[in-house]
């Protein structure tokens, strides 16, 4: 018996890099252990808007990793978009 299943109008999670996935929650863990698990969503998003910067920055000018959690700077720059995104991705300031 053939199933149906209407999802063409659903988005394609399974094209999402997993790299990008796993990046965001090393991130995450990083955070969560440093702060508090969703500490982040009380946090103003310009605070976030100029984290990506200083991680995007630090990446652009030749620095790799981070030194204080030893990831990359791009997983920050992910993870920071995400917490834009998640907190409404408008730009309030």
């Amino acid at each position: 018996m053939d199933g149906l299943k209407y999802d063409q109008d659903k988005p394609r999670l399974d094209l999402v890099p997993p790299e990008a996935i796993i990046a965001i929650g090393h991130v995450m863990t990083y955070g969560a252990q440093k702060y508090a698990p969703d500490s982040w969503r009380g946090v103003e998003a310009h605070r976030y808007v100029a984290a990506l910067l200083r991680h995007l920055m630090a990446y652009q000018s030749g620095e790799s990793t981070d030194v204080e959690s030893g990831y990359p700077h791009l997983w920050h720059v992910l993870t920071n978009a995400a917490f834009l995104v998640a907190l409404g991705g408008d730009n309030d300031g």
